[in-house]
């Protein structure tokens, strides 16, 4: 039987993406997102939030560590996977599934986000009235 396994996702980053490099040499960055979700139930509405690990490889792995800060919006795309460990305290078979992102698309900041506000890498956008290179962006 064949299967299927991709996620598109977009969300907010809750804390900034943690970057490190595996014995090859290849950089994993790892981050969660917070995917929001608003029903009617009733008369009433109601929020939900998922809360989305998320782990990228190579070049992408680096810019996310270098361009994205907690509260960035994404546009995800990639597949699930679960890992499985035995949990070296207890014992217990522990499980964890993760989107592993083949896709990272760093969405615009909003209006009240502009750079400079306490972000990690405060760089000044250009003006909108400057045409941006497109050459000079490293995604």
């Amino acid at each position: 039987m064949n299967s299927f396994n991709r996620v598109i996702l977009l969300g907010n980053l809750t804390r900034d993406p943690e970057v490190r490099y595996i014995p090859s040499g290849t950089a994993v960055a790892s981050f969660a997102i917070a995917v929001n979700r608003r029903y009617k139930q009733g008369d009433e509405m109601k929020d939900e939030v998922s809360y989305i690990d998320i782990v990228v490889f190579g070049k992408t792995a680096e810019n996310c560590g270098q361009y994205l800060n907690k509260g960035d919006a994404i546009l995800v795309e990639g597949r699930l996977q679960q890992r499985r460990w035995d949990d070296k305290d207890s014992g217990q078979k522990r499980s964890k599934v993760e989107v592993v992102a083949q896709t990272v698309n760093f969405m615009p900041k909003r209006s009240g986000q502009a750079a400079g506000q306490g972000g990690k890498h405060d760089q000044q956008e250009p003006a909108p009235e400057q045409p941006v290179d497109e050459g000079d962006i490293p995604f």
